[in-house]
């Protein structure tokens, strides 16, 4: 990548970096709009019928950002005071900022999952057995909420088995579910199996278009027709009505119907990377466990902070991950180029920290 005859920095903090194309900027100049809060801009209201489609729901609403459309999802399932229950590293339990609590006064208890992955007996061990001598102090449970593919777990994919048996266990407690999908187009290439597939056993299902597929703005909530009208009235509640919003969502419809096929090249450049990780010194990774377009891994000595400062310096964009972890991720403006570049950049400054230290020892 080229910009003003120097090379451009190779952004790979997250998908979410992405410019739109010029056919998706052509998409959204010429998009038809309306008045989102009166609910008649034809763009927002297409993209909501093509989203609750593919995922085979009844219906869809757009939100502008992912984190909004978890947040009423949330809301929309539960009253102040209850419980959900989620993987201890779940986005919604760590990265929305306290969003469950602030918003609609819910408590999140995190399950011991692998990866991102908990398994049914997870979800059974965390149900609360009534007793008549034990008086109700504790808060009623009253959703589980999965993350497919998995953000901090690396990308990773739930297995389907493993899913139908959470989903039974949290439907044999009475739980309603909610998957936060928001790389779900990633895991419905990655496995070779349709979107509906993979939202099929859940009551709600929030999917996102401005990481993986490279529109600007943009997320759905989609579900039952009734959970939806609600979803409405809360997500204006936050703020969420966006007036003309048409010209965004033209830009997310574009990405829904020309970007998905081509994330399987994310997920062969985020291999390429991870294979060529696994074989420098410093660095602790199992490329074998990279299943979309992040890679996360960590470094034995040195620490995150200086070594995502000394990349970025030579034109790699990184995302420090705690003390010690990095997390990668690649996207449309990534290319094949762009991945040696990074990879060489990566072992030179592995290659200068090893050097330093054998110098300092030497003394």
């Amino acid at each position: 990548m080229w910009a003003d005859g120097e090379l451009a920095m190779i952004d790979l903090r997250s998908d979410t970096v992405t410019r739109p194309t010029a056919a998706m900027r052509r998409a959204m100049a010429e998009a038809p709009v309306g008045d989102d809060v009166y609910g008649d801009d034809p763009s927002i209201l297409a993209l909501e019928r093509r989203t609750a489609e593919l995922l085979g729901k009844d219906d869809a609403v757009f939100m502008v950002s992912g984190t909004m459309t978890n947040q009423v999802a949330l809301r929309a399932h539960t009253e102040s005071g209850d419980e959900v229950l989620a993987d201890i590293a779940a986005h919604i339990a760590v990265l929305e900022r306290g969003a469950p609590a602030a918003l609609s006064g819910l408590t999140v208890r995190g399950l011991p999952g692998r990866n991102g992955v908990f398994t049914a007996d997870n979800v059974r061990a965390a149900i609360r057995t009534p007793h008549p001598f034990l008086p109700a102090v504790q808060p009623p449970i009253k959703l589980l909420c999965l993350e497919n593919s998995h953000n901090l777990g690396g990308g990773t994919i739930w297995p389907r088995d493993v899913l139908q048996d959470v989903v039974a266990a949290a439907r044999g407690a009475g739980l309603a579910v909610h998957l936060d999908g928001a790389r779900l187009w990633n895991a419905a290439v990655a496995g070779g199996v349709a979107e509906a597939a993979l939202a099929e056993p859940f009551d709600t299902v929030s999917v996102c278009f401005s990481k993986g597929l490279g529109a600007p703005v943009g997320s759905a909530l989609a579900g039952p027709r009734a959970f939806i009208a609600r979803a409405r009235r809360f997500k204006a509640l936050f703020g969420g009505g966006i007036r003309q919003g048409g010209i965004v969502a033209a830009g997310a419809l574009w990405a829904l119907e020309h970007h998905r096929a081509r994330l399987v090249e994310d997920h062969a450049r985020a291999s390429r990377l991870a294979g060529r990780l696994a074989t420098m010194r410093g660095i602790d990774i199992d490329d074998s466990k990279v299943m979309t377009n992040i890679v996360r891994f960590r470094l034995r000595s040195l620490s995150a902070a200086a070594f995502v400062d000394a990349c970025f310096a030579r034109g790699v964009h990184l995302l420090p991950a705690g003390p010690a972890g990095v997390r990668a991720v690649t996207h449309l403006d990534i290319g094949d180029d762009d991945i040696d570049r990074a990879s060489a950049v990566i072992e030179d400054v592995l290659a200068i920290a090893a050097a330093t230290v054998a110098g300092a020892v030497s003394h």
